[in-house]
C-alpha cells in the first residue's frame, strides 16, 4: 500500500498563499489518482480537489475554483495543492488521499488511503 505524508501547512494572513505537499511512498505513485480534503472544527471532512493518475482531468470543489490548483510529479511522487488568495473560511485541516482507481474522484469513500493531516490556518 501507499503511505502519504501531508507538509506545508501554516499560518497566513487573508489573502496570502501556501503550497501544500503530499509525498508518497510504499509503492508506485503514478497509477494512483491523488485528492485534497479538508476537515473543519465540528465539521464534516469536505472535498477541495482531485487529480487523475495522469494529471489529465482535475476537479475542484466550487469554493475553491479560481484560488486553489492541484497538481503532481509523478518522477517525484508527490503531489501539490498551490492555494492563493486565502480566507479564513479555508481554515482547516487538509488531508490528502489516494486511491489505486485513477480515476478522479471527489467521493470520500473511495480513497483508502490517507496522510495524517496538516494544519491550515488563514488569520482574519
Amino acid at each position: 500500500q501507499v503511505q502519504l505524508v501531508e507538509s506545508g501547512g501554516g499560518l497566513v494572513q487573508a489573502g496570502g498563499s501556501l503550497r501544500l505537499a503530499c509525498g508518497a511512498s510504499g509503492r508506485t505513485f503514478s497509477p494512483y489518482a491523488v485528492g485534497w480534503f479538508r476537515q473543519a472544527p465540528g465539521k464534516e471532512r469536505e472535498f477541495v480537489a482531485t487529480i487523475s493518475w495522469s494529471g489529465g482531468i482535475r476537479y475542484y470543489a466550487d469554493s475553491v475554483k479560481g484560488r486553489f490548483t492541484i497538481s503532481r510529479d509523478n518522477a517525484r511522487n508527490t503531489a501539490y495543492l498551490e492555494m492563493i488568495s486565502l480566507k479564513p473560511e479555508d481554515t482547516a485541516v487538509y488531508y490528502c488521499a489516494a486511491t489505486r482507481d485513477g480515476s478522479a474522484t471527489t467521493q470520500v469513500s473511495r480513497y483508502p488511503y490517507w496522510g495524517q493531516g496538516t494544519q491550515v490556518t488563514v488569520s482574519s
